[in-house]
């Protein structure tokens, strides 16, 4: 959203740069980066049902998209439009460019998003969460259609999405909390995640090969405030293997292998040597090396399990407080 000049009131952007063809897109007006938008660098927005008008027909959508911009000659739109739905594999394009958006599939209707967003033929295509709500054989499909899309159009694609199973490409960045916290091939990141976060996204993942009777394992706690970030690393607060370091002292990217980078105190390659094992079962906050921020006053259950998340504590807090009687009148 910020790459488009899109954040809505009262967000804004307050620091930073987005650099594209040599020009800080932040210090554009709003026209100069009207221009931009949806013509040089184009987004797949996460709902397409939302995303699409339902009372005009799909076709009109997309054709309204290349006379906004004239990249496209007027004379060339309509079968542009025929030539986009074939692109992105719709059956019977000409006639289906005439259906309105309650007659396409969660799937087709993805499929005319993307066509619309390449209508106008951009060096960037932006696709937000493009599998969301959409079945694993979906999904599969779209995932193939974006990788064919970026080998014939020659162009570049960023995928955001929450779900490292269908993460594709050449080059993968994980931020969290707002920030790059590790970035780099994509093998390199699947086959040894250096950063604490992605280690635990990782490993909540279910697996073919995995036992059965082994539970997922989560990532304890929640994802801070943004308006009120803590101090130091903002992973912190949920990281099992954190140093005193961690609290005050914001880590920096630095390379750890080729053109693999993160940003953390204590990488997984250091974890693994320190504890000896590269199998922690207890990934609660500061549960391998028992570092806890000033103050902290360990929750003990009546079985002697610590405690570390406000959850788990507040839980057990509930659990102990007897209910109240009712009250009658006699």
């Amino acid at each position: 959203m910020s790459i488009l000049g899109l954040v809505q009131r009262p967000g804004r952007i307050v620091g930073g740069e987005i650099r594209f063809k040599d020009q800080d897109l932040v210090k554009l007006s709003y026209d100069e980066l009207r221009e931009i938008r949806g013509r040089d660098i184009a987004m797949i927005f996460q709902d397409p049902l939302s995303s699409l008008n339902p009372v005009l027909r799909v076709g009109f959508q997309i054709d309204e998209a290349m006379l906004a911009h004239d990249k496209v000659p007027k004379e060339q739109v309509s079968p542009r439009g025929v030539d986009l739905f074939k692109l992105v594999r719709v059956p019977d394009a000409a006639r289906r460019l005439r259906d309105y958006p309650h007659q396409f599939s969660g799937g087709m209707r993805q499929r005319a998003m993307i066509a619309m967003g390449l209508s106008n033929r951009p060096e960037i295509l932006i696709a937000d969460e493009p599998t969301t709500a959409l079945d694993v054989t979906v999904q599969a499909q779209i995932l193939e259609l974006l990788r064919d899309l970026n080998e014939q159009t020659h162009t570049a694609i960023i995928l955001i999405t929450h779900n490292l199973g269908v993460v594709a490409g050449k080059r993968v960045i994980v931020m969290y909390a707002g920030e790059i916290v590790e970035e780099g091939p994509v093998e390199q990141i699947f086959e040894a995640p250096q950063h604490p976060y992605t280690w635990s996204l990782l490993r909540s993942l279910p697996r073919i090969n995995a036992d059965r009777r082994e539970r997922l394992r989560s990532i304890e706690g929640l994802p801070p405030d943004l308006i009120k970030l803590p101090s130091g690393c903002k992973f912190h607060p949920r990281c099992p293997f954190r140093v005193d370091k961690c609290f005050t002292d914001d880590p920096k990217l630095q390379y750890v292998g080729g053109a693999h980078q993160a940003a953390c105190w204590v990488m997984m390659d250091q974890a693994y040597k320190t504890y000896g094992t590269h199998d922690f079962t207890d990934t609660r906050p500061g549960a391998m090396s028992g570092v806890h921020p000033p103050g902290y006053t360990p929750q003990v259950t009546p079985e002697g399990r610590l405690l570390e998340t406000p959850a788990e504590a507040a839980e057990l807090v509930s659990e102990a407080t007897p209910a109240a009687e009712p009250v009658t009148d006699d």
